[in-house]
């Protein structure tokens, strides 16, 4: 991103599981929000003080503890709960996802921001607009940044997320990609794992690469995932 676009985005690997952490915010006010904090906070805030940048919020795709901290096959991850103890800050997250993003991180009420599908948020003159895709979790949520979409584990460089966990569902998953496939060709894609040959991508090349966006209907859906 160059340094006279008004849009900050920086993408960053992190942790085991091949997690990406977004960096989205305003080059004119340096006010930038987290996108799906965990694993290093420390690690994550003096990165963030380095660029003199100011954290005014998180923003949380959906509640499995790889994306915001929490207990996971016996570890316990860094998140927001760490990142409240330190940079307090409103963790946004889907109204059907609240509770869970509760449960898994021991936030209270009072650090949550209860949002909508179509909520805007604002970082200086930069929106956010916030996108329900369930089908990962009930309150999957992706984040549209101009011709930007943070698409968390909704949607994947060449694939999408898992549909048999708890709270998860195929056909809610098949609706919410046919959804993003139709956003413009040149927005950019930048999912929430590094599980693919590149780690991002425009729409159009993701419709090239990605043979799940190119399922025709439901019953062909529903075949191909069981």
């Amino acid at each position: 991103m160059s340094d006279d676009n008004p849009l900050i985005v920086e993408q960053i690997e992190i942790g085991p599981m091949a997690n990406f952490t977004y960096i989205i915010g305003s080059r004119t006010t340096r006010e930038v929000a987290l996108v799906d904090p965990a694993w290093d906070i420390d690690g994550l805030l003096a990165h963030l003080a380095e660029r003199e940048y100011t954290l005014t919020a998180a923003l949380a795709t959906h509640y499995h503890p790889d994306h915001i901290g929490g207990g996971i096959r016996g570890h316990d991850i860094a998140g927001v709960a760490q990142l409240m103890e330190t940079n307090p800050v409103k963790v946004y997250a889907h109204r059907h996802e609240a509770d869970g993003v509760k449960k898994v991180t021991g936030l209270s009420e009072s650090d949550l921001v209860r949002v909508d599908s179509g909520d805007t948020f604002r970082l200086g003159e930069i929106e956010v607009e916030f996108l329900h895709t369930p089908g990962h979790t009930p309150g999957s949520q992706c984040f549209r940044i101009r011709n930007t979409l943070v698409s968390g584990d909704t949607l994947f460089v060449d694939g999408c997320g898992r549909v048999d966990l708890p709270g998860s569902d195929s056909e809610q998953m098949y609706h919410s990609l046919q959804k993003l496939k139709a956003l413009p060709d040149d927005t950019l894609v930048l999912p929430g794992h590094n599980y693919s040959a590149v780690p991002n991508a425009t729409m159009g090349d993701t419709k090239k690469m990605n043979a799940y966006l190119n399922v025709r209907d439901l019953p062909t859906w529903q075949q191909i995932m069981g």
